[in-house]
């Protein structure tokens, strides 16, 4: 697996990153008929995790990181474990459905598709969730934008990825059309500079000592931006496939 860069910054993570809508949810649970188990891998702070737990018995919940997991959202349904995507300590045949959200580009996906196959229970369902930048009507998208593509020294080639929406991944599934739909959030600039904080790129710039580049363009984001909260939308893509031959209907 790829070294990731959130091993530390649970907390910043936590606090900064946008909140899946209760309706990705909604449709995940609705791609399968069994509803005893979902594991969520690289779960980070548990976002989705919280939210499967609405339709499932049980959530499984996997993250690498012991500072994302230190900061994970509490559920009396959900249990949260540390370890790679690529070693789930899962019961062969058990899951009904496998998510991955934000964070299937860190993973060395052949190992991981081996473990899905392996945990993945008839009738299963392999989701990958991701969504790119953020889009807003105002001017202060101008320097953020200027900042993603300053930080270019400190992403990651996994970022492509993102990016991409994931159309550059293999995916040997039985694949299925789902629309993720959106995130959407009205945000003060308070709320998006948390999470603009949060980016991988933005804390190695900071910890390179570039700390002047960063803050230039945040000010100019922040005296754009005013003290109004400005409506804040995420495009989310799903790729979603069967595990295994897809069950008749």
């Amino acid at each position: 697996m790829t070294a990731n860069p959130f091993d530390q910054g649970g907390e910043r993570y936590a606090a900064g990153r946008p909140i899946y809508p209760p309706k990705l949810a909604f449709t995940l649970e609705g791609l399968v008929s069994q509803h005893r188990l979902a594991v969520d891998v690289g779960c980070g702070t548990g976002q989705l995790s919280v939210l499967l737990a609405e339709y499932f018995d049980e959530v499984r919940a996997f993250d690498p990181s012991d500072s994302q997991l230190a900061h994970a959202r509490p559920h009396p349904k959900v249990s949260y474990a540390k370890s790679p995507a690529e070693a789930l300590p899962v019961a062969s045949g058990s899951a009904n459905l496998i998510t991955a959200a934000q964070a299937a580009h860190w993973f060395d996906r052949p190992r991981f598709y081996a473990e899905v196959r392996r945990i993945a229970a008839p009738g299963a369902v392999l989701a990958l969730i991701t969504y790119n930048n953020a889009e807003a009507d105002t001017e202060a998208m101008k320097p953020i934008g200027q900042l993603y593509h300053a930080l270019d020294p400190w992403w990651r080639p996994e970022r492509e990825d993102v990016e991409t929406a994931y159309a550059r991944f293999d995916f040997p599934f039985d694949e299925i059309a789902v629309k993720g739909g959106a995130i959407v959030h009205d945000w003060r600039f308070d709320e998006m500079a948390a999470y603009l904080e949060s980016w991988s790129a933005l804390r190695g710039a900071r910890a390179a000592g570039e700390d002047a580049l960063v803050d230039g363009y945040l000010d100019q984001a922040r005296e754009a931006w005013g003290d109004d909260a400005i409506r804040v939308r995420w495009p989310i893509t799903v790729r979603a496939g069967f595990v295994h031959t897809p069950p008749k209907r």
